[in-house]
């Protein structure tokens, strides 16, 4: 990253951590990769966005801390239910949901701009749970939120239908059924935008009570514009000529 970072061709931007995966898995606590990663962010001022759904984050909140002083940092804790069942369940290697409103918690005080990320929206299973997802996340000082309805790409739709078989047989056909209305017939569907939201009855249904939330709790369309503004490269010895 070094290396990127001290390149001519480098724009100073916004890196994304989580595109993929959680940057806060439980091997993190021993290998350390991402705050190693944010030592180096820190270290050129170059914003970051973190999305996680484990209070592991908040071992590196000295590190963001820092940066959210130039602005340079936010996270957005990803809570999908309140239930702690269905959150042993569905995201088992997870922190509970208590404790990633605890996250919420600690970010905010130490002045990391933090906010809620509901993923994913499965409907008819969780998206009931949306209204009471937000207030508990405002009222520990989340300043914005997000959902995107569940993705079922490849091989994860099979999964995820077999999973619904073990842990909510009674439920599966209504799940899966509520899941292609919003896709168009299909269980998934690769365009962003409706990948994200969904569409039909049901998606406006979810954009909705989310909006009303959000309203209610005074954070409808919240944003953090994170500044790349003070980005240095503190690896130049000396001013270049040209």
């Amino acid at each position: 990253m070094v290396k990127e970072l001290s390149s001519k061709k480098w724009k100073p931007q916004t890196i994304a951590i989580s595109g993929v995966t959680d940057p806060y898995q439980p091997c993190e606590k021993h290998f350390k990769l991402t705050r190693a990663c944010l030592e180096v962010l820190n270290k050129f001022n170059n914003p970051v966005g973190i999305v996680t759904k484990n209070r592991l984050v908040t071992r590196d909140t000295d590190v963001l801390g820092k940066m959210a002083n130039i602005n340079a940092s936010t996270v957005s804790i990803s809570i999908t239910t309140l239930d702690p069942e269905l959150a042993r369940q569905m995201e088992p290697r997870a922190s509970q949901p208590i404790l990633r409103l605890d996250a919420v918690k600690e970010l905010s005080e130490n002045g990391v701009p933090v906010g809620i990320l509901i993923a994913p929206v499965i409907p008819g299973l969780n998206d009931h749970e949306i209204p009471k997802i937000i207030e508990a996340a405002v009222e520990v000082g989340a300043c914005y939120a997000g959902y995107v309805i569940l993705r079922l790409p490849f091989g994860v739709k099979d999964i995820f239908s077999n999973w619904l078989q073990q842990h909510y047989p009674a439920r599966k056909s209504k799940v899966l059924n509520r899941v292609m209305s919003v896709r168009d017939g299909k269980l998934y569907n690769p365009e962003f935008y409706d990948r994200q939201r969904g569409e039909g009855i049901f998606a406006e249904q979810v954009a909705s009570i989310f909006e009303v939330a959000c309203r209610k709790n005074g954070i409808w369309e919240n944003s953090v514009e994170l500044n790349s503004g003070n980005f240095i490269n503190p690896n130049k010895k000396q001013l270049e000529l040209f």
